[in-house]
């Protein structure tokens, strides 16, 4: 895929506001690499469809916009999130958990469904302290709890009609582990 490296790689998308708010601002230039990757990969296999787990909310998004932007006939399709009997998303990253550390993995999967259980009856700002709380408490260091518009991503203050997203970032020691829940 890299014959030249991927420094030799000058290919740019403009994903617009997608790429830079919650993983976009904390893992800058992701985007730009996961879009060469996905771009290498539509020209080599020609697919008519793609189908993506939305355990990565923002990437999904992303994902879906490349072809538009380099006229792809590839149509996404997003696939629930596989997970584990005990809620935990699936993610290779789960391996580098030590066995303390799955359990309390779960913790971020509590909260999005916490969120998703008072969101009309707790104010949003409410909600998201309260989840950021509880993950700190059980040792997360908390990149962001948000809930978004699921349409955009535009994070949101108050409930809005249409489908919205809670989303969640957070590192277990050295294991960033990401997780998401339309509401």
């Amino acid at each position: 895929m890299y014959p030249e490296g991927i420094h030799g790689e000058h290919l740019h998308y403009d994903f617009g506001y997608l790429e830079t708010i919650l993983e976009g601002a904390h893992r800058p230039n992701h985007f730009r690499g996961v879009g060469i990757i996905v771009h290498k990969l539509l020209d080599a296999v020609q697919p008519h469809g793609l189908f993506m787990g939305q355990k990565d909310f923002q990437q999904c998004m992303i994902v879906k916009k490349l072809p538009e932007l380099i006229h792809s006939p590839a149509e996404m399709a997003i696939c629930p999130t596989r997970r584990e009997s005990d809620g935990l998303a699936m993610s290779s990253r789960n391996m580098r958990l030590n066995a303390n550390e799955r359990q309390l993995a779960t913790a971020i999967y509590n909260q999005l469904i916490y969120i998703k259980e008072n969101i009309h009856s707790l104010p949003l700002d409410e909600l998201k302290q309260t989840a950021i709380a509880n993950l700190e408490q059980q040792g997360f260091a908390v990149d962001y709890v948000e809930v978004a518009d699921a349409n955009n991503l535009r994070v949101v203050s108050a409930p809005v009609p249409g489908s919205m997203v809670a989303v969640a970032a957070a590192k277990l020691n050295e294991v960033r582990l990401i997780d998401n829940m339309l509401l």
